[in-house]
């Protein structure tokens, strides 16, 4: 650890240790140049770290989320299920980091508070809370796009007898709800996730909705021994077309629109998608335009409410587990279940409708709606995060002339290509806003962006340039392609997190690029081909 209240000289400076983080670490060392990682959080993982809530498990199938650029370590390390659970991704990325020696480099429980740049020395110097200095030539914010969980703010909290949780903060040593009566609300993908984990174990459990959200069956099973010899040997195979799928995961794509076909092909397709040899976001690829034509995308949403209908005994909770028809399908990030639906077919199960009775506060024995009180000995708040631009705007992070980076992201976040922000030279983000990002495979847009960054600044260094700077009308023409390509969807009518609509007073703006992965990763190659069109190198 760095002692000194003086910056320590380093090339690249990388801000958290999860998939990106690690990545970014080791890709440096590759390149020859000296970097350090600082990291919040006791350990190594990221969001994998922080989220240990009961049912926490990525949406993405283990075999494609992970990393890809070691031959040997896809074939050393073997996934248990097709969805792994966090404490089984979090040993994974624990593996990572010990098996290519990463960890020296990696500087634990420490909150970067500031960063700032030196016009005149063009360096970075990084302040934390333990008031320790850091400085480099190049800094890169690897800190995550769900890493700053939204604090519940409901009158009252504070006079509550029980326990709280967060799903983004939770106890390392776990929760026991056994005869308890618990209260979940927020029903993204974390609450359900964890709803019909904690109902198995709790006295009752109380489901606060605002908004219903669509969600499919994850279809989970184990990976067995001969399913895992077949993925291993058919990797390169299986990450090239997960390369060229709009979303990078190698899911099979139907190329149909949901229109040309007949009811009864459209309902065998959707079957297929849903049921055992589907499951998961093969559900957005049934057909093509489901994302862009509203009238395809109803039927991919009455096809759900269908199954909502069917799962669900109670007709009145049915309904109020059926999202409306201001919410397209897959507009806000779809929930990958595991009996999520069931879970209200259990007697020990109460969906109240939050819309219609709102929260009024947390009283000493419960919560109080605008109907009556709930009387509960536990609140667990799945409430989400400051997606994609919290862990960012978290920084008081200051470019040319002092600006803050929060001051220039006052309306919404501005990037050029999702990885630089004109006005902070040499300073990068990974899978930031205005790139795929969550809308991809994290892991893949993870090691896009690393990779590239690296390139550029051994370009960069290679050319005896100490500056990189993204130009002002370079992020001017990203920002409005970004904004045009999202337009031609359904995406920005999602009252989502991917328009910061989960937090109060955040600008709506639409934040992923949602033109694909092959079609950015093209537009990264041209910029780069074109001597780094649009970044300014002195």
């Amino acid at each position: 650890m760095n002692d000194s209240n003086q910056p320590k000289a380093l090339d690249v400076l990388i801000i958290g240790a999860g998939f990106a983080g690690l990545y970014q670490l080791y890709r440096a060392r590759k390149a020859g140049l000296t970097a350090r990682v600082l990291e919040a959080g006791d350990d190594v993982g990221g969001t994998w770290y922080w989220n240990r809530y009961p049912g926490a498990r990525c949406d993405v199938e283990s075999l494609d989320y992970s990393f890809s650029f070691d031959k040997d370590l896809e074939q050393e390390w073997t996934w248990s299920e097709r969805y792994a659970t966090q404490p089984e991704i979090l040993r994974y990325i624990c593996h990572v980091a010990d098996r290519f020696d990463l960890r020296r480099d990696i500087q634990l429980r420490t909150r970067v508070t500031r960063a700032v740049f030196d016009e005149q020395a063009k360096r970075w110097t990084v302040e934390t809370r333990a008031g320790e200095s850091s400085g480099a030539q190049f800094l890169v914010l690897a800190t995550g796009c769900l890493s700053i969980a939204q604090a519940p703010d409901f009158k009252g909290l504070s006079s509550f007898a029980g326990k709280w949780y967060h799903s983004a903060d939770w106890p390392k040593e776990g929760v026991d709800f056994t005869g308890k009566r618990v209260g979940l609300i927020g029903t993204g993908s974390s609450g359900v996730q964890m709803a019909p984990l904690i109902a198995e174990q709790a006295e009752h459990l109380t489901v606060f909705q605002r908004t219903a959200n669509f969600s499919v069956p994850a279809q989970n099973e184990p990976l067995d021994d001969q399913a895992v010899r077949d993925a291993k040997a058919s990797y390169p195979e299986r990450r090239a077309r997960g390369r060229e799928t709009s979303n990078g995961i190698c899911l099979e794509a139907n190329d149909q629109s949901a229109l040309d076909v007949s009811d009864e092909e459209r309902l065998r397709e959707f079957e297929f998608r849903w049921r055992g040899a589907g499951g998961g976001f093969r559900m957005l690829r049934a057909f093509n335009d489901l994302l862009i034509n509203e009238k395809s995308n109803e039927h991919a949403a009455n096809f759900v409410r269908s199954k909502i209908r069917a799962i669900v005994q109670d007709p009145r909770t049915a309904e109020l587990l059926c999202p409306k028809g201001d919410l397209p399908f897959g507009t806000k990030r779809l929930c990958v279940d595991s009996g999520y639906y069931e879970t209200f077919n259990r007697p020990n199960v109460t969906l109240v409708d939050v819309k219609a009775a709102p929260i009024e506060e947390v009283t000493l024995r419960g919560l109080r709606t605008s109907e009556g009180e709930h009387e509960l000995d536990v609140l667990v708040f799945a409430t989400g995060f400051d997606a994609m631009t919290g862990a960012l705007r978290a920084i008081d992070i200051r470019g040319v002339g002092g600006v803050a980076l929060r001051e220039k992201w006052e309306h919404g976040p501005r990037t050029y290509l999702g990885i630089s922000s004109a006005g902070f030279p040499n300073m990068f983000i990974i899978a930031g806003p205005g790139s795929p990002s969550v809308l991809s495979n994290m892991v893949h847009s993870i090691e896009e962006h690393v990779d590239w960054v690296t390139r550029l600044i051994l370009h960069a260094r290679g050319s005896s340039r100490s500056l990189v700077a993204a130009g002002i009308q370079a992020e001017n023409e990203w920002v409005h392609h970004v904004n045009e390509v999202a337009d031609r969807t359904l995406y920005p009518r999602g009252n989502s997190w991917y328009v910061g609509a989960n937090i109060p007073g955040k600008p709506r703006v639409f934040m992923p690029y949602v033109g694909g992965v092959p079609a950015y990763r093209n537009i990264l190659n041209d910029v780069a081909n074109d001597g780094y069109r649009g970044f300014a190198l002195s």
